[in-house]
């Protein structure tokens, strides 16, 4: 073994009680129950054995009033935007060519996100694609099963089908561009197996993909005659998705991942998972360095229900699934077929009573009063949630139906954050636990909390999207997340919990928060930069909007009194969750 400086591998066998990471997680699992079950499943963390919880606070007057606030504002919120939607509003012509004909009650429809459409418009295509899958794979399972000499305890047989199906899949998606990305990948494999277990491995993986990222931006893809005129013949078959290198991204997240695996493994002493193990003992326990071989490689990297669009799911934590196989119960894939179900349903709701991403689009919010353009954002930013959560639900439904699971990623809805670091563990939660072990804990952790926090979401940014108004949310989120570590430092709960004010002085801590998450967000994912700066001169530099702005920080207040009694119920059920 190279005699090189180890970079240490983030793992389960340490001591972490007295030194949380901002981002890590310690899982063990959730016993839901009641008002808490309207949160998805995920191995809760933290867990404090016979530790009294304060009594419910649902009942009490304090609550009740809280109810009438919610009564009269939710419904108000809502009704905001279902009027700035309707034909007879005089801003409708500016945004009505972006609407198409709906299927709700004869009301048009905003299918206008582009994003979000390719996905709307190719569910029933992808629900068939699935139904021949997991037929497929049926058949495959009965016939290798039939032809073994003894049962086998793995599901290590499943990988041929894996990589049949990557095959016709791919073809079917990109084309000829599948020999592009096969490129690309055995490059990324020979770094990994020709570094072995020398520091330069990591180097090499980080410097290879991030190039990879800035090319595939850069060149579009990559055209075939671009490399030679005799190539141009394969330009004629580009599949059903020629750009493939925009789903790229998040293959390039396996490939980081398979690289540091073996890299940890292959300078580590080997790892005996236990009977039962987490999540997080699959993902940081080693394989042995016989499995890091480039048909698993390849499996992993291509399989079908994620590859797409995620979850993430690490080298190590997919084997362990098929060394052993993970029970995942046909009661427990009904119900979240129904929450995805749920979910569409909402989504399509909202698409088809309120036009936001049409009027954000269009910039038709002439005349709009500052509640009416906050409610714009409001609405959009949970447009980008629904848009989000669906494939990644869709995705992880198909995984699980094949007996891989994956990481949930959407914990919890968007309104329920009141803190930015907890907000961060719940959105793109499969991304975050990749950032956790593969950036955020190499790079030092808490040693540099500022500095590492900084790097992670300036790479989180560019990840996302080459743009300067992507790197400005990184930028924003990274200094938005100070002032609470600050407030953590100054009133630790363990010190000041005790104390009534403590919750009041909380919520009001939190109200500004959620604030500067809000505008964070709708720099990034919505409005831009220009369009914050109209917003926020709207509603922060005239009276009408600081008074708005007033009355929405109180019915924000009342909101953050609910999410923190939300979790108390969840701790007083056992489930502790750090978001």
């Amino acid at each position: 073994m190279p005699k090189d400086v180890v970079i240490d591998m983030p793992t389960d066998m340490r001591n972490q009680e007295a030194h949380f990471s901002t981002f890590d997680l310690d899982y063990t699992p959730p016993k839901p129950g009641g008002i808490i079950s309207l949160t998805v499943d995920i191995p809760a963390s933290n867990r404090i054995p016979n530790e009294l919880r304060p009594p419910p606070r649902w009942k009490t007057p304090e609550f009740i009033f809280y109810y009438v606030v919610a009564l009269f504002a939710i419904p108000f919120m809502a009704w905001v935007p279902i009027h700035l939607s309707s034909p007879s509003h005089p801003n409708y012509p500016y945004y009505h060519h972006r609407l198409s004909p709906g299927w709700i009650f004869g009301r048009e429809v905003d299918n206008s996100d582009t994003q979000y459409r390719s996905f709307r418009n190719n569910i029933l295509p992808l629900s068939f694609l699935v139904l021949i899958f997991i037929a497929l794979k049926y058949i495959y399972t009965r016939s290798a099963l039939r032809s073994a000499l003894n049962m086998p305890s793995d599901k290590l047989y499943l990988i041929p089908f894996f990589l049949a199906f990557s095959a016709l899949y791919l073809t079917g998606l990109h084309g000829t561009s599948i020999f592009k990305i096969m490129f690309i990948l055995t490059t990324n494999y020979w770094i990994a197996k020709t570094s072995g277990g020398s520091r330069m491995g990591p180097l090499l993986t980080w410097i290879f993909n991030l190039l990879i990222l800035f090319t595939n931006e850069t060149y579009g893809g990559y055209r075939y005659a671009s490399f030679h005129p005799a190539l141009e013949v394969m330009d004629a078959f580009q599949g059903i998705y020629p750009r493939w290198h925009i789903s790229f991204n998040i293959t390039m997240l396996r490939l980081v991942s398979f690289n540091m695996d073996y890299y940890w493994a292959y300078n580590s002493h080997g790892g005996n998972l236990s009977s039962g193990p987490t999540e997080k003992q699959r993902a940081n326990t080693p394989l042995p360095l016989e499995d890091y071989t480039y048909r698993n490689y390849i499996a992993y990297v291509l399989y079908p229900p994620l590859y797409i669009a995620g979850p993430i799911l690490t080298f190590n934590n997919f084997i362990w699934q098929l060394r052993r196989p993970v029970d995942i119960p046909i009661h427990v894939q009904s119900r979240y077929l129904v929450r995805f179900l749920v979910s569409l349903l909402t989504m399509e709701s909202i698409l088809h009573y309120m036009y936001v991403v049409a009027i954000k689009d269009a910039k038709a919010w002439q005349g709009y009063t500052p509640l009416e353009l906050s409610m714009i954002g409001f609405w959009n930013l949970i447009v980008v949630w629904l848009k989000l959560l669906l494939p990644w639900r869709f995705f992880r439904l198909w995984s699980l139906a094949s007996g891989i699971d994956p990481p949930e990623n959407m914990v919890r809805c968007m309104v329920n954050n009141y803190s930015a670091l907890g907000f961060w563990r719940s959105w793109h939660r499969s991304y975050n636990l990749w950032i956790v072990r593969y950036i955020y804990i190499p790079l030092g952790g808490t040693k540099n909390v500022a500095l590492t926090t900084a790097l992670v979401f300036s790479f989180v940014a560019l990840w996302h999207d080459l743009s300067f108004r992507l790197l400005a949310w990184g930028w924003l989120v990274s200094v938005f997340i100070l002032p609470e570590l600050l407030a953590r430092y100054l009133l630790p709960q363990t010190q000041y919990g005790q104390f009534s004010w403590y919750r009041h002085v909380c919520a009001i801590g939190s109200v500004f928060n959620m604030l500067m998450m809000v505008s964070a967000n709708l720099v990034g994912f919505v409005i831009g930069t220009d369009g914050m700066m109209y917003m926020a001169n709207q509603i922060v530099g005239t009276w009408q909007g600081f008074r708005f702005l007033l009355a929405a920080s109180c019915i924000i207040f009342v909101g953050v009194q609910f999410m923190f009694e939300y979790r108390e119920e969840e701790m007083r059920r056992g489930v502790y969750r750090r978001c």
